[in-house]
């Protein structure tokens, strides 16, 4: 069986990028196919060949890849993929829209509906004045919708990462998804179980991560919180962030590895439609407190591995930790929970079964 993997575009390193490089991993015959390439920004495919789109060739596209926005759908339509008989995208936007020949199979890893299409108000709130040219936007915007409506309709069988995103998928695109949480590599993990006398939060400091809130629950509290990524807030969050704070930035691999492991607990006070932060922290051995919605709630059990509040807010996060504080973990129970159900094993016994039902039933 020929298969062609695609994936919306190759320029950063996020976690849809982690989950292509492990179907490129799983599949080392496929073909890889991509709208703009950089290999400089994005995950290592060593020697495999990218087969871009005509984008590639306009200077700077991989750079400024987000302003191409309405180019992206005729870009992927115009992909030649009438040789495989499967095909596997991976999008969060514009793969999806591949067309395959008759009789060839289409199953798509969606990792969200196309967020700035169907929420752009919320998606647009990362930029500053967005709201003076909402009106234009909007009227584009409204006609690209029924262009990745129709594309949709596309793939013959959707994944999705988290059971909020089969919903959407459900409800914005008509379209049934099986929720297969994405694993996450164990071995990246050390285990502990001597914990040290602090709490991390791990994120890019960006406004929808509420690392605000955070700093102010730890603020009142004075429980000492140390905070790795970096990003534009940062700035603003330290001028607020009182001495038992500490901003640490960008750290390496083995460093973030090393503080997952020894800390208390990991804090999360973002809405995220799946997110590995936390799952990380379990196959760390160490739990979770975290805001009780979105994806988390597929990950977490709380009590066991981890504690979930209910507001974004200091007060609803201090409620946490001092719950947290009373709670007698078992760090080995919290790692074998994170092994045992997202583990690349656990994930590709999952994904292999569902791609087998979906080809025999189809053919």
């Amino acid at each position: 069986m020929k298969i062609a993997l695609v994936h919306d575009y190759l320029t950063q390193r996020g976690g849809a990028e982690r989950v292509f490089e492990l179907l490129c991993q799983r599949y080392p015959e496929a073909d890889i196919y991509t709208s703009v390439y950089d290999p400089e920004k994005t995950v290592d495919l060593g020697e495999r060949v990218v087969h871009t789109t005509g984008l590639q060739k306009i200077p700077g596209a991989a750079k400024y890849f987000r302003t191409l926005a309405p180019f992206y759908f005729p870009a992927f339509r115009s992909l030649d993929l009438q040789d495989y008989d499967l095909i596997i995208s991976s999008s969060s936007s514009f793969a999806k829209a591949v067309k395959k020949r008759k009789g060839a199979q289409h199953i798509c890893f969606c990792h969200n509906v196309t967020r700035f299409l169907w929420d752009t108000k919320t998606y647009l709130r990362e930029y500053g004045d967005y709201h003076y040219f909402y009106p234009l936007i909007e009227l584009i915007f409204r006609k690209m919708r029924e262009v990745d409506l129709r594309y949709a309709q596309e793939p013959d069988f959707y994944i999705a990462n988290s059971t909020i995103v089969a919903r959407r998928i459900k409800q914005y695109y008509n379209k049934p998804a099986l929720a297969i949480n994405y694993p996450i590599n164990s071995d990246n993990f050390t285990f502990s179980n001597d914990k040290e006398n602090f709490y991390l939060a791990s994120a890019r400091l960006i406004s929808y991560k509420r690392i605000d809130v955070i700093v102010e629950a730890f603020n009142w509290l004075g429980l000492p919180l140390v905070i790795i990524g970096d990003g534009p807030e940062r700035q603003r969050l330290e001028s607020k962030a009182l001495k038992n704070v500490r901003f640490l930035g960008h750290v390496s691999d083995s460093e973030r590895c090393y503080l997952m492991s020894k800390a208390c607990s990991v804090v999360v006070a973002a809405l995220e439609d799946y997110g590995l932060v936390p799952v990380e922290a379990n196959a760390s051995g160490t739990p979770v407190i975290a805001y009780g919605a979105g994806g988390v709630i597929d990950t977490q059990i709380p009590g066991h591995t981890g504690v979930f509040f209910y507001r974004q807010s200091p007060d609803a996060i201090q409620n946490a930790l001092l719950a947290a504080k009373e709670i007698q973990w078992d760090y080995g129970k919290i790692r074998h929970h994170a092994l045992s159900h997202f583990s690349e094993k656990a994930f590709f016994s999952k994904v292999e079964r569902a791609i087998a039902d979906t080809v025999s039933s189809i053919a």
